[in-house]
């Protein structure tokens, strides 16, 4: 049985309630999970509290995973980004960064949410080096690291007004490159 095989045969365990297969789910996961909330977060005590917050998740959501619609780490990975950036927006508010600042105001989920869904992650990346490098830098820095557009206007020297077309441009973009066949594939 492949490493695929065998995650989607545990999580399908898991959605029955097996505490043992979900133990093993966590012992085949975890260490890249880690990494994803790690790569968001870069605090290493962060990362492991949003780690446990993911598997909580995994544990009670585990019933919604759907097999047609992404492989199962792909989903797995998701639930650790979507914890991680949650994780992070928290911290900014406690901190008081831009408290009455909304987050993207987009609620949609995100070019990044949809491809890991759908199990196109390198789609997403290779439409991403399609842009332009500024453009592609203030996407990756609001999806990936959880920037809002103040922080992002703050560190690219940027109006806010710019920020906010360059994101909702760059978004358009993406869906459509990710919504496109790709060249080696027609």
């Amino acid at each position: 049985m492949s490493d695929r095989e065998t995650i989607e045969a545990l999580l399908s365990r898991v959605t029955l309630k097996d505490r043992r297969a979900f133990d093993e789910l966590y012992s085949h996961t975890s260490a890249k999970l880690f990494g994803v909330t790690l790569r968001i977060l870069h605090d290493r005590q962060e990362a492991e509290e949003a780690l446990q917050e993911c598997f909580i998740k995994i544990w009670r959501k585990a019933d919604s995973y759907a097999v047609s619609k992404a492989s199962a780490m792909s989903w797995l990975m998701a639930i650790a980004r979507n914890s991680a950036i949650d994780r992070l927006r928290k911290r900014r508010e406690v901190t008081g960064d831009g408290e009455s600042e909304k987050y993207m105001e987009d609620e949609r989920p995100s070019p990044e949410d949809s491809a890991v869904l759908t199990g196109e992650v390198s789609r997403l990346h290779q439409c991403l080096d399609e842009l332009d490098a500024d453009r592609a830098e203030v996407i990756r820095e609001a999806y990936l690291g959880g920037l809002k557009y103040q922080q992002l206007a703050d560190m690219t020297k940027r109006p806010l007004g710019t920020i906010k077309s360059m994101v909702r441009r760059g978004l358009m973009a993406l869906k459509q490159c990710i919504e496109a066949e790709p060249e080696n594939a027609k």
